[in-house]
């Protein structure tokens, strides 16, 4: 992986897409090494702001050949809001690339990528990766409303197969985005499981990828304060090689993790028998 880095980085591009906005921004260091799940974190309200806290996103698109990536923003609060309405030539205070990435199989074989609203931007790459080495790839996307899938469109491109589902049926079939996903395991034999999006969605694939004694690696979507470490603010339960559970910070440790290692039901938690719970006990 690259050594993340702090720079100055143009905002070149900005464009609508459906409830959200998709930013280019010229990066050359973060575009030269970054891989599919890592992300950026970057500074909002320009340099007089009492808005302190960088925001994190995760990259959709990194082109070593042009330095630029793109990152998918969805306009929540003032900070995404800042950034949203920047205009086109705004120097944006950038980190990354940060995190760790989706691991690439050894070899060729069948990957099923489950995606929930614009979870799905480093999907695509992802896509790309491994159709590259060779792996089928069948892409589903879902969300509350069509407005909010992202990249439906472009997912024939980069996948064998695409399953689109909303909540309110108003785009693809009406329902959960994991709804279907046991019958496409089955149906494509399906040798590891990706997925990106809301907390409990990747639990629900989790729980189904472990059904079927599939590999399953997840990209949480913990809030993230700092991005690099320091503030512990995105720390989760994990449950380590050795067998023990320890909280680890999911900006560096993750965003990336086996899903089986999580302990979804104790996630926003301090339980009692992680390594250290003991001398964190003033902090439950």
């Amino acid at each position: 992986m690259t050594a993340p880095s702090q720079m100055r980085a143009r905002l070149v591009g900005s464009e609508p897409v459906g409830a959200y906005q998709l930013l280019t921004l010229d990066a050359p260091a973060v575009a030269a090494g970054a891989g599919p799940g890592q992300f950026v974190a970057v500074a909002v309200g320009g340099p007089g702001s009492a808005m302190l806290l960088r925001r994190a996103f995760a990259l959709y698109t990194a082109d070593p050949a042009t330095g630029l990536v793109q990152v998918v923003v969805a306009e929540h609060r003032p900070g995404t809001a800042w950034l949203v309405h920047s205009p086109v030539g705004t120097e944006l205070d950038l980190v990354g690339p940060l995190g760790r990435p989706f691991p690439l199989p050894a070899a060729a074989g069948t990957a099923v990528l489950v995606a929930g609203g614009y979870g799905s931007a480093p999907m695509f790459d992802l896509a790309r990766r491994l159709r590259e080495r060779g792996s089928a790839v069948h892409l589903v996307l879902g969300a509350a409303t069509g407005e909010r899938l992202f990249g439906a469109d472009e997912a024939p491109d980069v996948a064998d197969t695409v399953t689109v589902t909303t909540d309110d049926g108003s785009t693809g079939r009406r329902g959960l985005v994991t709804d279907g996903l046991t019958a496409l395991v089955e149906d494509t034999a399906a040798d590891v499981l990706y997925a990106c999006g809301p907390m409990a969605m990747l639990r629900a694939v989790g729980e189904i990828a472990a059904a079927y004694a599939v590999p399953c690696h997840v990209a949480v979507e913990e809030a993230m304060a700092c991005g690099i470490g320091v503030c512990m603010t995105c720390v989760l339960p994990v449950i380590g090689a050795d067998g023990r559970s320890r909280m680890v910070r999911s900006c560096t440790e993750g965003p990336v993790f086996e899903a089986s290692r999580v302990r979804w039901k104790d996630v926003g938690t301090l339980p009692a028998d992680v390594v250290g719970a003991d001398a964190m006990g003033g902090h439950r």
